[in-house]
């Protein structure tokens, strides 16, 4: 895809412990507690575990060495190019017990938050440019109006805040992830964070999909790494959430077993799109929810607290979609509506897109077109909910109509009664239940 973007910087992979800015008892502290944990003895292997280059590890090593918590175990490794193994002294297997009790962190080296703050900038959402193209392209399986795109592209080459609202089953979800499609580019996901000494976990499988074939082999020491290896790279990430968010998902999670922190799902979605759906769902009302993303909103910065009560600032790099059933003014004051950057109806579609969309389905799913079939959807059926069209329709109601006919044994076929038969599972008749 040709996108301006298409080329992120990449982080640097470090040459020495000192470019690494991380305390030096915790980096020894990790080195101890992955190899007696993972019970890797070799250099490259170790550098594997704790995602640094050789030579920085090697460095690593030879401190813990100095400390005497490891030593070499005087074997060469005839299979790993007759590399010297190391191992836990009984100092150094006390010490990473000591470590663990403290943090059960162990595997890829941190990186520090204001190492972090400088690649979010490098690969900000802000400095994406989308053009009419690509959004169409992401979209092409929707039939959209030609105005929605107008005004959808400058809303995502903004990189702000989105509010899409209209009645139901028009698509909002599906515009949601086209957007999301159009960002064809890559960004680059920490496997965690370090501040005041805290590892703080980023990187999760769930909501990072990692690039193929962009995993680095770090075994050669002679290999040069093009980027540093305690960072994945990603398709730009996306969080979806619907009924279920509540507030505190937006804060650290702590694990008091393990003594570690992981990140709220506005920080993994750093670089990304965090989607709302179905506000005025949850259990918080879209007030307090919109409230809560003010300050990020509009300072690109959020606020997140340890368990000490220590408050700190994060970067708020995220283009945040919220979509609703609702009127804006039902569910929102106007001081939150104007935070809100762009707010965009989506509203079901005409008569005659309602039939173009129609058409494209059946074709599709290999439904013959009748006329009859289609004026009686139109005059009988319709006129009964005030012709109110809506883009889910055309696929429940011929997937109801090929359903009918496979169960009846006959080829797929339109007919007025196929037709009643359908449009009756669309809609749940008002009547009164005797309980």
């Amino acid at each position: 895809m040709n996108m301006q973007t298409a080329n992120v910087m990449a982080p640097p992979p470090p040459k020495r412990i000192e470019e690494m800015k991380l305390p030096r008892v915790m980096m020894r502290d990790i080195l101890l507690k992955t190899m007696f944990r993972k019970n890797v003895d070799m250099v490259t292997d170790i550098s594997k575990a704790i995602c640094l280059p050789s030579a920085v590890t090697q460095e690593l090593v030879d401190m813990a060495r100095e400390q005497k918590l490891l030593e070499a175990t005087g074997t060469l490794n005839a299979n790993s190019g007759n590399e010297m193994g190391y191992q836990l002294t009984d100092a150094g297997k006390n010490r990473a017990l000591d470590a663990l009790a403290q943090s059960e962190y162990f595997g890829a080296m941190p990186v520090p938050l204001d190492v972090y703050r400088e690649q979010v900038k490098r690969q900000s959402i802000r400095n994406i440019q989308i053009s009419r193209d690509q959004l169409t392209g992401a979209m092409g399986h929707l039939i959209l109006p030609p105005d929605l795109l107008d005004q959808l592209g400058p809303a995502v080459g903004a990189g702000r805040s989105i509010l899409m609202y209209g009645p139901p089953g028009n698509g909002k979800s599906s515009i949601s992830n086209g957007i999301r499609d159009a960002m064809g580019d890559k960004v680059y996901v920490p496997h965690a964070i370090e501040y005041a000494g805290q590892v703080i976990t980023v990187y999760d499988p769930i909501v990072h999909s990692a690039a193929e074939g962009d995993e680095q082999d770090m075994s050669s020491l002679r290999r040069v790494a093009r980027f540093d290896s305690r960072y994945v790279k990603c398709d730009r990430p996306t969080v979806i959430t619907g009924g279920e968010l509540s507030l505190n998902m937006l804060d650290l999670v702590y694990n008091p077993t393990a003594r570690t922190y992981q990140a709220p799902l506005q920080l993994k979605s750093t670089g990304g799109i965090f989607i709302v759906d179905d506000l005025g769902r949850q259990e918080e009302s879209p007030q307090s929810l919109v409230n809560r993303w003010i300050v990020p909103l509009e300072e690109s910065k959020d606020i997140l607290a340890l368990q000490s009560g220590e408050k700190f600032e994060v970067p708020f790099d995220t283009l945040v979609i919220f979509s609703t059933n609702f009127h804006p003014n039902e569910i929102f004051d106007q001081a939150a509506l104007r935070r809100i950057f762009y707010k965009i109806k989506i509203d079901g579609p005409s008569q005659e897109n309602f039939l173009k969309i129609f058409a494209l389905v059946a074709k599709k799913k290999g439904l013959p077109l009748d006329e009859t079939s289609l004026i009686h959807l139109l005059k009988t059926k319709y006129p009964t909910i005030d012709n109110t069209y809506a883009n889910y329709q055309p696929v429940f109601l011929i997937d109801q109509i090929i359903s009918i006919c496979e169960f009846e044994g006959i080829p797929y076929q339109m007919r007025p009664d196929l037709i009643d038969r359908a449009w009756a599972n669309m809609f749940v008749k008002d009547e009164h239940i005797v309980k």
